[in-house]
């Protein structure tokens, strides 16, 4: 009898796992298509992202150490925390259009 239940329980899971499937691929094929130049403008809006907040932080950095001179180096120090900057705007903007690629998972049909 449990093993009734058990083949009762796995052919459940998998019907479920197939109709998640159909909607998924229904989707796709509804879903308006991204060109390869998407990708490309994306792969260049990371790089701008990264690279601005890094150049500025280094040229107020040689301000900084041209205007006030330390111990330590102005330039290096914002060097980096413009480096870290911009890998933080980078990762925000990855996660916003890969939650807008999939976020038809999240929907369940009606």
């Amino acid at each position: 009898m449990s093993k009734n239940t058990e083949d009762k329980k796995r052919e459940k899971g998998f019907l479920e796992e197939v109709d998640s499937k159909e909607r998924q691929m229904l989707y796709a094929r509804d879903e308006e298509k991204r060109s390869e130049w998407r990708g490309f403008g994306t792969f260049g809006m990371v790089g701008w992202s990264v690279a601005v907040p890094t150049v500025l932080g280094a040229v107020f950095g040689v301000w900084l150490d041209w205007r006030y001179p330390q111990t330590f180096s102005w330039t290096l120090t914002l060097l980096l925390a413009g480096l870290f900057v911009g890998c933080a705007l980078a990762w925000q903007w990855i996660d916003k259009e890969n939650k807008s690629m999939h976020e038809h998972k999240n929907k369940k049909d009606e």
